[in-house]
């Protein structure tokens, strides 16, 4: 059973979907002993970074969070869930959960062959696997393309805690972040179609391996 965080900004019916596509089972909760019980936890996010923390802070989940992950639990985290998982973000100026030493930073305006980047970065891109991957995306699956929507990044390229990179215009940021069983995605496997289920259905049977 996945545990998908409902904190109010997320797109969980995709995520539920996928999950049941791959052969896996989820039930959404806001309830704050759920989510300390779980075993396997999704921190979807779609939206602002400062509103996702006063969201999870008002519904009482940072705590149930902090001690599911204590305690061994597997936590996904998808776009903003996780950039929430960094120390502060530029967007809102606020803080975050801090499970990484990371920063989470707004994609710079710049102009490339006479061409200005659209902002926010949406679409496919490619990632390159770094660090030698994590249980949910193995090495062999460099420059497998995913689905991205996002305007700010998590500045991490250079840390041992990357495990995927992504470059848009000329800045190459941390798609992927990885600390024991807790494990952070900038794209989003919900909507990236054959590499997006090959990662879900790792986490739906990460327990049984």
């Amino acid at each position: 059973m996945i545990t998908l965080v409902d904190y109010g900004v997320g797109n969980l019916g995709s995520i539920a979907n996928m999950v049941r596509y791959v052969g896996g089972t989820s039930n959404v909760t806001s309830d704050p002993d759920e989510i300390a019980r779980a075993e396997i936890i999704v921190l979807p996010g779609i939206g602002h970074f400062k509103r996702g923390m006063q969201e999870l802070h008002d519904r009482q989940i940072i705590d149930p969070l902090n001690q599911a992950r204590s305690e061994g639990a597997w936590i996904l985290g998808i776009c903003l869930g996780m950039q929430l998982m960094t120390e502060h973000s530029e967007e809102g100026d606020c803080a975050g959960l801090g499970w990484f030493k990371l920063k989470t930073r707004r994609i710079p305006q710049e102009t490339i062959a006479n061409k200005t980047m659209v902002i926010p970065h949406m679409g496919w891109n490619r990632v390159k696997v770094v660090n030698g991957g994590c249980d949910l995306l193995l090495p062999d699956e460099d420059a497998s393309r995913f689905y991205f929507v996002h305007s700010y990044y998590v500045d991490g390229k250079a840390s041992d805690k990357c495990i995927c990179t992504t470059t848009y215009g000329s800045t190459e940021f941390a798609s992927g972040i990885a600390d024991g069983h807790t494990f952070g995605f900038q794209f989003h496997p919900e909507k990236s179609h054959k590499y997006g289920m090959r990662l879900m259905k790792k986490l739906v049977e990460i327990r049984n391996g």
